[in-house]
């Protein structure tokens, strides 16, 4: 399999030397160098590609920014700078409004596992593939997409109910997230992210839309925020996982289906070891009682979705894919059971 003579180069920078080869795979990830994610499908997932093609293929997986900066990995790819990029789709939201709809439905479902299900199985897939030949003129091939976690949301102060919600400053991306907390009664403040920690012990925010309840421990957020919530009550960003299509269109459809199958067993695999390792932490902090765990009722969270779903709405009309997207979305959250009309 032949790879760009730039992505050879990377791979070769990237891994040892005796670990690149014409079957590696460059694929960039949005994951940092010492995320739980990178371990873990480094260690647990990545040796299982070589035995499912019988050593045809390898992946090298290298951290966010290592070749290109995340948000221009689509461009990379149709170029075959890189072979793939494994990327949360928000950060093309200002190349296409879509991505936005398709990289995290705020408040919209309640466990990863079904977003997954929407990308392999109610046309998330398709609705991806869209995305990418509109900003990509068909260069890029999305073999699946989906979320592993569903965020917590640290908090200063207690909001155990959708009521409480009004007038808390909660620090918030600009765009989608801020307009569904906006809607809400919240006061959303965009602050950077490495700033979260001290805005929190400050009081310049109530509560933060940061990361998964593991992230967030270990990162001290509990420290100055004991009031989590969790499971979160907001976002699940989605991941996508392509290959440049003339390096895809070379692969047997047997690999092609063997790729695809991987990726999927390993999202759901790692979404149920997040799940795990967050339910630990969320059960262990409860006992010691220094940290209040709040999970809120079904009625509270549906209260929510019904009031994201008029910014969702409002959002897709930004352009017709959006549109075209949001009603993918709706239509297999019916199916599930999430809406009723």
């Amino acid at each position: 399999m032949k790879l760009s003579i730039t992505a050879l180069f990377a791979a070769t920078v990237a891994l040892p030397a005796g670990l690149a080869s014409a079957d590696t795979l460059t694929i960039q990830t949005s994951f940092n160098a010492g995320d739980f994610s990178t371990q873990y499908l480094t260690d647990t997932w990545l040796p299982k590609i070589a035995e499912a093609t019988d050593g045809r293929i390898e992946i090298s997986l290298t951290p966010n920014g290592s070749v290109v900066p995340a948000k221009e990995t689509p461009e990379a790819v149709a170029a075959g700078v890189l072979d793939g990029d494994f990327t949360s789709v928000n950060y093309f939201s200002g190349l296409e409004p879509a991505y936005a709809i398709m990289g995290d439905l705020i408040s919209g479902y309640d466990t990863p596992e079904q977003m997954l299900g929407f990308c392999r199985d109610g046309g998330g897939e398709e609705m991806m593939q869209k995305a990418a030949d509109s900003v990509t003129g068909g260069e890029v091939h999305v073999v699946a997409c989906g979320p592993y976690s569903r965020e917590a949301l640290p908090a200063r102060t207690p909001i155990r109910t959708f009521e409480d919600l009004k007038g808390k400053k909660i620090r918030s991306p600009e765009g989608l997230a801020a307009a569904v907390f906006q809607a809400a009664g919240a006061s959303p403040v965009s602050i950077p992210f490495s700033e979260v920690f001290g805005a929190l012990e400050k009081g310049i925010v109530d509560a933060a839309d940061a990361s998964a309840y593991v992230n967030n421990d270990a990162t001290g957020l509990h420290d100055v925020a004991p009031y989590p919530l969790y499971p979160g009550i907001h976002s699940m960003p989605s991941m996508q996982f392509t290959i440049n299509t003339e390096t895809w269109e070379a692969l047997s459809p047997e690999d092609q289906d063997a790729l695809r199958t991987w990726w999927y067993d390993a999202m759901f695999a790692m979404a149920a070891e997040v799940s795990k390792l967050d339910q630990e932490l969320a059960e262990r902090d409860a006992a010691a009682g220094k940290i209040e765990v709040i999970d809120w009722s079904q009625e509270d969270r549906d209260q929510l979705r019904a009031v994201a779903r008029e910014q969702w709405e409002a959002y897709a009309q930004k352009s017709e894919l959006a549109q075209e997207a949001l009603e993918a979305n709706l239509a297999y959250m019916k199916e599930i059971g999430l809406f009723s009309e």
